[in-house]
């Protein structure tokens, strides 16, 4: 089987390709986190982060890449029933989802995803 490219490096490449935008890593003592901002008004689009199983309700051990996203809360709704969807980590569960990194959403659905949080992060 050839090599996978993880899901986090396509999408990091995509916001720098697209919106110019580079990963910050704002935590010290967590250097597997990092956030997307928009460079205009410098509001947050994404958050990846490293979550233990067991703060999104699953039973494995150990932890998972995510990301967090914004949207409009119907949008969020919709995903919520979905495989690889949570309530927000740690943000707003109005505005913010969760999603798995894993490969349980696909790349395009979370490429959509992360182009849409951009957008609602310039909104007013």
């Amino acid at each position: 089987m050839p090599f996978q490219e993880p899901i986090t490096n396509k999408l990091l490449r995509y916001a720098k390709r697209a919106y110019s935008t580079a990963p910050e890593y704002l935590w010290a003592r967590l250097p597997d986190a990092a956030i997307l901002r928009r460079p205009d008004n410098r509001k947050w689009y994404a958050l990846f982060m490293v979550v233990d199983h067991c703060k999104l309700g699953l039973a494995e051990n150990g932890g998972i890449e995510a990301i967090n996203l914004k949207a409009d809360p119907a949008i969020i709704d919709s995903l919520l029933p979905r495989p690889g969807f949570f309530p927000a980590y740690h943000m707003n569960k109005t505005h913010w989802f969760t999603a798995l990194l894993d490969g349980t959403v696909p790349y395009e659905e979370l490429r959509q995803l992360l182009k849409y949080s951009y957008i609602c992060a310039g909104k007013k």
